[in-house]
């Protein structure tokens, strides 16, 4: 690998790092979203969109799910 293409790589890297970091930014902001919220409460036509998102979280590795978490600066119990 010559030193332009181990540069190229490098940005590569580090745009998916940026871009990893703003996605547990978004996964642990829904996660205390869900996490607060009462589903009897919610509009009837609410009640689809929140148990998808609360699958989708739920099927996240622990380890990512604690990393959002952390992202947002939750406490995680």
């Amino acid at each position: 690998m010559n030193k332009q293409e181990a540069e190229l790589l490098s940005r590569e890297i580090e745009i998916l790092m940026n871009e990893r970091a703003r996605m547990l930014r978004v996964v642990g902001a829904a996660a205390v979203l869900v996490a607060n919220t009462d589903a009897s409460t919610l509009p009837v036509a609410l009640v689809d969109a929140a148990d998808q998102l609360s699958e989708a979280l739920n099927s996240l590795p622990e380890e990512t799910l604690r990393d959002a978490l952390e992202s947002v600066r939750a406490e995680v119990e």
